[in-house]
């Protein structure tokens, strides 16, 4: 009796055909990459919203409840200053807003500086937020690539 039995044949890959580890390296190292990148444009971001408000040379009131007198370069230095220009703003108009002012009031100029000037602050707070945000994601997308990698050998 014979049988038309095919001997075991491996399969053959093609030269297109990536490994599971390889492409898992591969990801690895664009992953730590990716991460560089977003952590140093957080770092990048970090400073040139410092080196910008350097530029206005502010100074954190004396009358702030922290960082009294320092320059405004750090988000916590700029929020103190937006707390005291709000205790600011609230003495003039005995707590109102600006849009609850009279159109009339001769303050209202002086309480839309005031105003803009505490919104642009905030603004840097925020942007400070983001940049860190960047760092923070970096890093994770630095230590994963890394940890890919890793895994992958």
């Amino acid at each position: 009796m014979s049988a038309d039995v095919a001997p075991n044949a491996t399969p053959v890959s093609t030269p297109s055909s990536t490994p599971p580890a390889r492409r898992a390296h591969l990801l690895g190292t664009l992953l730590t990459a990716l991460g560089i990148l977003m952590a140093l444009a957080g770092v990048g971001t970090w400073a040139g919203i410092a080196q910008g408000l350097a530029q206005e040379e502010i100074t954190v009131s004396e009358d702030a409840a922290a960082f009294a007198g320092q320059p405004v370069v750090t988000p916590w230095a700029a929020w103190a200053q937006t707390e005291v220009i709000r205790a600011d703003l609230a003495e003039m108009t005995g707590g109102l807003t600006y849009a609850e002012m009279d159109r009339e009031d001769p303050q209202r100029p002086a309480v839309a500086t005031g105003t803009f000037l505490r919104a642009s602050l905030i603004t840097s707070v925020i942007a400070f937020g983001v940049a860190l945000a960047l760092v923070g994601i970096g890093t994770g997308f630095v230590l994963g690539g890394l940890g890919l990698r890793n895994a992958a050998t």
